[in-house]
């Protein structure tokens, strides 16, 4: 199980939203820097890192990239990122600025052309964002639901050549209220030969139990899990996940 903890950037800090409500907003640090060397610190192999202002209008924010980059520079760990990403131009532009692996959700959802040329040159380097309101695909920052369940959008991804999915239940991201694995697995079983990641609603290391004996047995597939709210809250230690997920 790869662990995956997030930071979520809006106007160059670190916050984290309510059921992906951008007038739900929690401030955790000015310095998304500080915060990235503290779960470097804490055994962290990877960060997970969102845009939150380049998702919502499509445009990156200079200053949420400016820490980014500064980010890549100071912690050398591989970073995965998301938001606004949504041509192949933006997609050479992070990986120009280091990133490792980039996510595409709003693009993915809307222009199957453009997401087939861009599996076929980048392969596993670009995941696909699936965030489900009530089992819909919601798009453009979580503002809107294309209408499509998600498990047809996923089918639809992994035939266009999608490697890796990363799932959010955008009813429990940020609210501690634990993992909604019937989701989830219902997700994984529809493309049984990509990777998953689990994400949003993390609560207590319970759920991180619950997803590697989820690995181990009906879903294999679902080999990652993104942390966020959990852990700026302190409900769960990040040294205890790595302890667990290394089955120390």
């Amino acid at each position: 199980m790869e662990i995956y903890p997030a930071i979520d950037l809006k106007g160059g800090c670190c916050v984290r939203l309510s059921q992906g409500d951008f007038d739900r907003v929690t401030t955790y640090g000015e310095d998304p820097v500080k915060i990235a060397l503290q779960w470097k610190a804490a055994g962290a192999p990877w960060l997970h890192i969102v845009d939150l202002d380049g998702a919502r209008t499509g445009v990156q924010s200079d200053a949420n990239i400016a820490a980014l980059k500064e980010i890549i520079k100071q912690t050398g760990l591989p970073v995965q990122f998301g938001g606004g990403v949504r041509n192949r131009e933006a997609v050479d532009r992070m990986l120009s600025h280091g990133v490792a692996r980039t996510v595409m959700g709003t693009a993915a959802a809307g222009n199957p052309e453009m997401m087939a040329e861009i599996f076929g040159a980048y392969g596993s380097k670009v995941a696909v964002g699936v965030d489900a309101r009530d089992g819909l695909v919601a798009v453009h920052g979580w503002q809107t639901t294309s209408g499509e369940p998600a498990t047809d959008f996923v089918q639809r991804l992994a035939a266009l050549g999608a490697a890796r999915f990363i799932f959010t239940d955008i009813s429990r991201d940020g609210m501690l209220q634990g993992v909604n694995f019937e989701s989830l697995s219902t997700v994984a079983a529809a493309v049984p030969g990509t990777s998953v990641t689990a994400s949003g609603g993390v609560a207590t290391i319970t759920d991180i139990e619950q997803l590697i004996a989820l690995e181990a047995s009906s879903s294999p597939n679902v080999d990652a899990v993104i942390i966020g709210k959990a852990l700026y809250a302190g409900t769960v230690r990040l040294e205890d996940v790595m302890a667990l997920a290394l089955g120390k």
